[in-house]
């Protein structure tokens, strides 16, 4: 048996309208096997029978909570993109900038491993993409378009350009310093990228 009780219980509607149910304590163990196994191995090597090993856990319970591989990984990086926290209000556009693009650094520096094992799967597995697309990137286009919003209330001038193009260049600009050039993500490439490139954008 699973321990499944009262009060423990966490409960999502199926596809075809049951109710599945885990406890809370043995979703958050899956999910870690999960996220150790994508940051060892990668998505592509990951394996259901590995992930219950690692977490003590049956394959049916597993299969009772998720339909597979995507949205195990869909649901562990929603648990992560809930654990940011939110953008602040700093009183201008550039602070909240600064702000935003200052966390999303941390962030990558913390889970760059992490991504780096699902970068293949993204590309092949449409299943995990739709999912990624859905939990993760729409989330952060409509945080991006909210700061935008916020600026114009408050009277700065705001160009017609796509906050969601900004949010992929920034995207674009931290990974490449990553992977690629090794260089640090720190306050002086945070303040540079906010003057040089996403303010002027904006303000075109």
């Amino acid at each position: 048996m699973d321990g499944v009780r009262g009060a423990d219980r966490r409960e999502i509607r199926g596809a075809r309208g049951h109710v599945r149910t885990l406890n809370p304590a043995r979703e958050q163990a899956i999910l870690d096997a999960v996220q150790d196994l994508l940051t060892e191995v990668g998505y592509d090597r990951m394996s259901i029978d590995e992930v219950a090993r690692r977490a003590r856990a049956s394959k049916a319970t597993i299969y009772r909570r998720w339909t597979g591989k995507a949205a195990m990984v869909a649901a562990l990086l929603h648990q992560l993109a809930l654990d940011y926290p939110p953008l602040p209000d700093t009183g201008t556009l550039r602070g909240d900038l600064v702000a935003g693009l200052t966390t999303f650094c941390g962030v990558v520096r913390r889970k760059h491993a992490l991504v780096a094992g699902l970068t293949t799967a993204i590309r092949t597995d449409p299943d995990l993409g739709r999912l990624l697309g859905d939990r993760i990137v729409d989330p952060g286009f409509a945080e991006a378009r909210r700061l935008v919003e916020r600026a114009r209330a408050r009277g700065e001038p705001v160009g017609d350009v796509d906050p969601a193009t900004l949010l992929e260049v920034c995207e674009a600009l931290v990974w490449h310093r990553l992977l690629l050039t090794g260089e640090p993500l720190d306050e002086d490439f945070v303040a540079r990228t906010v003057d040089h490139i996403v303010l002027p954008l904006l303000r075109r």
